[in-house]
C-alpha cells in the first residue's frame, strides 16, 4: 500500500469520527490505567460495569490500597482473571504511592515497570490520558492493519512499529482509536462488514464480503431488488 492510499484511509476515518476516544469510562489517568489493566481478556462494557461501582470507593492508589486485594476482588470478580488483576493492581498502587507520589507517570519505561502493565497498556495510557502520539496494538488493530494492508506485521510490535512509521504525523494521536473502533464494529474478525466500510475501495483485502462503493457514494437499489420477488409471488397466486 502506498503513502497516498494510507493518507486517504486516515482522512476518511477522521471525517467519519473527528474526535474518537476510548469506550472505557474514566475521569483521571489513574482510573484509565486501572480500566485498561482490567480490560485484558474482558470487554469494555464489562469493565465499565465493574469500575462504575469500584471508582466510587477507590479512585486513587491510596484508596485502592485501603480497600485491599480481597476487597478489590469483590468489585471485579465478574471479569476474567480477576484474581491476577487484583494482585497486580494492588502492587501497582503500592509502586505509584512509593515511587511516583501517587501519580501515574507520563513515561513509558516507568509505566512498563508497574505490575500488570505491558507495552499495550502503557501505550493506551500515554495516548489517551496524556495525548502522546502512541499507537497501542490490540487484536482489532492487528487484524485491521494486516487485513487492509495498512501496516502488515507478524507480531503486535511489528504492526505498532509499522504504524508509527507510515501513519502521517497529524493522524498519530487518534490512529489507535480510529483503528480499534473500525475493527470492533466494521472490520470484524469473522465477517467484515465491507458494505458499511468507508475505506472499502482503499482496502487491499482480497476476500471482501461484497464489492461495493464505499459508504456515502451511490448505494445499490436494495428496495427495488426486494420488490421484484413479492410481485412475482402475487402473480403466481392469481
Amino acid at each position: 500500500m502506498n503513502a497516498a492510499k494510507r493518507r486517504q484511509i486516515f482522512e476518511r476515518l477522521a471525517r467519519q469520527n473527528p474526535n474518537p476516544t476510548t469506550e472505557l469510562v474514566y475521569s483521571t489517568p489513574f482510573e484509565l490505567l486501572v480500566a485498561v489493566v482490567l480490560s485484558a481478556q474482558s470487554t469494555d462494557v464489562g469493565v465499565n460495569k465493574a469500575t462504575e461501582k469500584l471508582f466510587k470507593v477507590a479512585n486513587t492508589p491510596e484508596r485502592m490500597l485501603a480497600l485491599g486485594e480481597e476487597g478489590l476482588k469483590s468489585y471485579i470478580n465478574t471479569l476474567n482473571f480477576f484474581n491476577t488483576k487484583a494482585r497486580n493492581l494492588i502492587r501497582t498502587c503500592q509502586a505509584l504511592v512509593e515511587q511516583h507520589g501517587g501519580e501515574v507517570p507520563r513515561d513509558r519505561e516507568a509505566l512498563e515497570k508497574l505490575p500488570g502493565v505491558g507495552r499495550k497498556t502503557a501505550n493506551v495510557t500515554l495516548n489517551t490520558a496524556f495525548g502522546e502520539p502512541a499507537i497501542a496494538v490490540d487484536t482489532h488493530i492487528f487484524r485491521v492493519a494486516n487485513r487492509t494492508g495498512l501496516a502488515p506485521g507478524d507480531t503486535p510490535r511489528d504492526v505498532e512499529d509499522a504504524l508509527m512509521r507510515v501513519t502521517p504525523d497529524e493522524f498519530k494521536k487518534n490512529a489507535h482509536h480510529w483503528l480499534i473502533l473500525h475493527g470492533r464494529y466494521v472490520c470484524k474478525a469473522r465477517k467484515p462488514n465491507c458494505a458499511e466500510c468507508v475505506i472499502a475501495d482503499l482496502c487491499e483485502y482480497p476476500a471482501k464480503t461484497t464489492l461495493v462503493e464505499p459508504r456515502g457514494k451511490a448505494d445499490p437499489p436494495r428496495a427495488a431488488r426486494k420488490k421484484t420477488p413479492r410481485v412475482a409471488a402475487k402473480a403466481r397466486t392469481r
